[in-house]
C-alpha cells in the first residue's frame, strides 16, 4: 500500500511496503541559487544544499535545475538497499576535460560568463552533464552489503511486457539543463512495481541540436524468489546527422532509443548479504556511489 508522508507543502514523499522491501520517493523544489545562510555555511556546510554541492562537487557550473532533495531509496528490511539521487550522479560528471569540443560549448559557456558558479575563470569541464551513474549502494553494516559482480544474466524483457497489475509506480527527476538552448540534458528515474516483481530504469537523456543524441539508462530488475537484483548499464549515442529517423523522434527517448548505436555495456548480478543474525534496520550509513 502507497503511503503519502509529505511533511510540508514542498517536500512530498511516498512510501509503499513490497513485501521486505520498503519503496520511498521524495520529491521537492530545485536547488536555490543564493547560500542563505553564510555564516553558517562558513563553519558547516550542511547547512544549506548549495553549499554542500559546492564542497563535493568540482564543477565550474552545475545543470540549471538540480533537485538536491529528490530520491528513490529502496530498502530492504535486512538493512540493505539502493539510492538513486542527484549529487552522486553529478560526483561522476567528468570536471577536467570538455567531451563535447562544438561550437555550442563556446556559446555555453559565454551565456553563462556571470553565473554564481563561474568564478575568475571558466574550467573545461563536461558542460553535457554526462553520468554513468548507476545508483548508490546503502548499508546499516558495511559487513553485510549488497555486493555487485560481473553477469552474463540478462532481464527478462518478455516478463517485463505482460499485461500485470502495476501495485506501485513513480517517476523522480534528479537534474536538467536546456544547454543554452541547444538541446538538453536530464536525468529521471522511474520505478514499477508489480506482483512478484520490480523494476527500476534510471536515465541519463543527452541532446545537442545538430550534434549528437546519447543515452545512459540503468535498468534494476528483481524477482521475489531470487536473491539477487539484475542490473544492466548500456550506453548508446550517435551523431545527429547519421539518424535515419524522423526529426520529431529526437525529442523522444523511446522512439530514438532505437536508432542509436551501442558503445558500452555492463551486465552485474547484486546479490543480497546473507541475513542470518542480521536486525531488519533502515539502511542510511555507508553509501557508496557507482
Amino acid at each position: 500500500m502507497a503511503m503519502d508522508n509529505s511533511a510540508n507543502t514542498t517536500t512530498k514523499s511516498k512510501e509503499f511496503r513490497f513485501g521486505p522491501w520498503v519503496f520511498t520517493t521524495t520529491k521537492s523544489h530545485i536547488l536555490k541559487s543564493i547560500c542563505e545562510s553564510p555564516e553558517k555555511c562558513k563553519t558547516n556546510i550542511d547547512v544549506c544544499q548549495l553549499c554542500r554541492y559546492g564542497s563535493a562537487l568540482k564543477l565550474p557550473h552545475i545543470p540549471e535545475m538540480v533537485f538536491p532533495y529528490n530520491t528513490l531509496r529502496l530498502v530492504h528490511d535486512g538493512g540493505f538497499g539502493i539510492e538513486f539521487n542527484a549529487l552522486d550522479a553529478l560526483r561522476l560528471v567528468d570536471a577536467e576535460q570538455d567531451l563535447m569540443k562544438v561550437a555550442v560549448a563556446d556559446a555555453w559557456k559565454e551565456s553563462r560568463a556571470s553565473s554564481e558558479f563561474a568564478k575568475d575563470t571558466i574550467k573545461p569541464f563536461d558542460w553535457t552533464f554526462s553520468t554513468s551513474y548507476r545508483g548508490t549502494i546503502l548499508a546499516q553494516d558495511p559487513q553485510h552489503v549488497l555486493q555487485v559482480s560481473p553477469t552474463t544474466e540478462r532481464i527478462d524483457i518478455e516478463k517485463l511486457k505482460t499485461q500485470e497489475n502495476i501495485l506501485f509506480f513513480d517517476e523522480v527527476h534528479l537534474f536538467e539543463d536546456e544547454l543554452a538552448d541547444n538541446g538538453c540534458s536530464n536525468l529521471t528515474v522511474k520505478i514499477r512495481v508489480m506482483p512478484g516483481k520490480f523494476f527500476v530504469l534510471l536515465r541519463f537523456f543527452l541532446r545537442v541540436d545538430g550534434v549528437l543524441i546519447r543515452m545512459n539508462d540503468t535498468r534494476l530488475y528483481h524477482e521475489n524468489d531470487k536473491n539477487y537484483m539484475i542490473r544492466e548499464y548500456t550506453s548508446k549515442q550517435k551523431k545527429t546527422s547519421d539518424i535515419k529517423a524522423p526529426p520529431e523522434s529526437f525529442i523522444d527517448p523511446i522512439a530514438i532509443s532505437e536508432h542509436l548505436d551501442t558503445i558500452e555495456e555492463i551486465l552485474e548480478k547484486v546479490e543480497f548479504p546473507t541475513l542470518t543474525n542480521l536486525d531488519p534496520g533502515t539502511a542510511d550509513s555507508d553509501e557508496s556511489p557507482e
